[in-house]
């Protein structure tokens, strides 16, 4: 009977996501502009909870829990290293590029932004970096659909691939149909249910364990590491996790939501309400892995002994909670704002390969006079081929969520962080040199992360990220020619 609750919970919540694709099938997607970016329409509040739904994927109701879980209160590194830089996102690049796309004649996706915006006449800087979303964004697509595989298999004991088929046929259905107000509407849903989950269980499993004092108190009886931000890491830890916030600055589909808004003028609204939502979110998640070790202890010491032995049993731990603590009728709905992270994710990135694949590739290589129907017709072809690429590549998970999406973040973080920020802050930088730091950052992410060797602690967006930075500005440096277009068209 338990069960069955949930399942009606977690129906329902899907039911309004596929409602929702059908409502944006009727309503805005008469061309490939409307179906790929809205038609630059978003308002403040759906662009912040959209971008931070987006943003936040599985890893944040059963990642960072887990992670916070195995280590302890050490981990919290990594979230304000994200906090940081989410910041700097909405303060540094979000006024900018929503300028700059437009004044780009209109661009509506990166890597035309950049071909745009360095005038490059050999399309190299387009191409390549539509690559690395196609290469970067079907493994993190990946990664989201492993985490809804996850949650049928624990919450439901469905098996694995049920659950991962289950996930991606509905995301791809209502991003097939409704395309980006679909995913925008869908992610302003969704943040609203993950926000809501991670104020309740926190809550109710504090009041579950006795208490904040009695609470802490048995999470410090497992040992110093647990409540020391110090203990249990290193400096070379505690930088890596920092450096996550770096990524910000290169996830395509994050950018995507600046260049969408209606108003440049709203992105100080949006900054105010997305960074209010990010510290509560990710807070909430961090207290649900720090509370489990005292829940654990006090009342499921068989858990406990599993969790403390598996990274990937311990990222379950807010569904326990969400199992134990309530109703299976409300158990049902905290669990569904787990599959509201993965699928907002999934859907965003889905469309950023999408508009990649068609406007990048399609249209620019094979098709220049496409009509608008044709466009759109590809688009939505685009979303169907990459989903299925990933969820391939997810049927046999290999690592666990946090990894997966760490090393997706890091490429994009290295690859078009660089470049990202000296587009826009520096007139003096080359389609030469921002060709060269996006290919050499992200080369040196995966060698980092596949090749063994001694430095494998420090997180790989760091190297790939300083060495992206330094080739572009030496190759710029060497490239640049003074009285350029660039600088007549863009006020730095």
């Amino acid at each position: 009977m338990q069960t069955t609750y949930e399942i009606i919970s977690i129906g329902l919540y899907l039911l309004l996501m596929i409602g929702i694709g059908v409502y944006s099938y009727k309503k805005s997607t008469n061309n490939a502009e409307e179906f790929l970016i809205g038609g630059r329409k978003l308002g403040p509040a759906v662009t912040a909870l959209s971008a931070g739904a987006s943003d936040m994927s599985g890893w944040l109701l059963m990642g960072l829990p887990g992670a916070m879980y195995i280590a302890g209160i050490s981990s919290l590194w990594i979230v304000i290293g994200l906090t940081i830089g989410a910041y700097l996102n909405y303060l540094i690049v979000a006024p900018r590029l929503r300028i700059y796309t437009e004044k780009a004649n209109n661009a509506i996706t990166l890597p035309v932004f950049f071909e745009n915006r360095y005038d490059d006449k050999t399309q190299l800087l387009k191409i390549t970096s539509s690559l690395f979303i196609l290469v970067f964004f079907t493994l993190y697509t990946s990664a989201g659909m492993v985490s809804g595989g996850k949650l049928f298999q624990s919450a439901f004991h469905f098996d694995y691939s049920v659950g991962l088929w289950l996930t991606g046929l509905v995301v791809v259905f209502y991003t097939f149909l409704g395309g980006f107000l679909a995913v925008s509407l869908t992610d302003f849903v969704q943040g609203t249910i993950m926000v809501l989950a991670l104020v309740i269980v926190p809550i109710v499993a504090i009041y579950g364990v006795g208490g904040t004092t009695e609470t802490f108190q048995l999470i410090a009886a497992k040992g110093e590491n647990y409540t020391n931000l110090f203990s249990g890491t290193s400096v070379i830890g505690i930088i890596s996790l920092l450096a996550w916030g770096l990524g910000y600055f290169g996830q395509p589909h994050i950018l995507v939501r600046f260049m969408a808004i209606d108003k440049v003028e709203n992105l100080k609204k949006a900054k105010k309400i997305g960074m209010t939502w990010m510290i509560i979110t990710v807070a909430g998640a961090s207290m649900v892995g720090l509370i489990g070790i005292a829940y654990l202890q006090k009342y499921d010491v068989h858990t406990m002994t599993t969790f403390d032995q598996s990274k990937a049993a311990a990222e379950t731990i807010f569904i326990y909670f969400s199992r134990i603590l309530f109703h299976p009728f409300v158990a049902g709905f905290l669990l569904s704002a787990i599959l509201a992270a993965v699928m907002s994710t999934i859907s965003s990135q889905l469309l950023v390969t999408s508009s990649s694949l068609t406007e990048d590739i399609y249209k620019a290589f094979l098709n220049k006079e496409a009509s608008p129907k044709q466009m759109l017709f590809v688009s939505r072809l685009s979303v169907l081929i990459v989903a299925l690429i990933a969820l391939l590549l997810a049927i046999s998970p290999k690592d666990t969520i946090l990894n997966l999406v760490g090393n997706a973040w890091a490429g994009f973080g290295a690859a078009f962080g660089p470049l990202i920020l000296l587009a826009l802050l520096n007139k003096k930088s080359t389609w030469q040199g921002a060709l060269f730091g996006m290919i050499t950052g992200g080369v040196v992410v995966l060698l980092w992360v596949y090749i063994d060797h001694p430095f494998k602690e420090v997180y790989e967006i760091i190297p790939g990220f300083i060495v992206a930075l330094i080739v572009n500005l030496m190759v710029s440096k060497l490239t640049y020619r003074k009285g350029t277009k660039i600088e007549e068209e863009f006020p730095f």
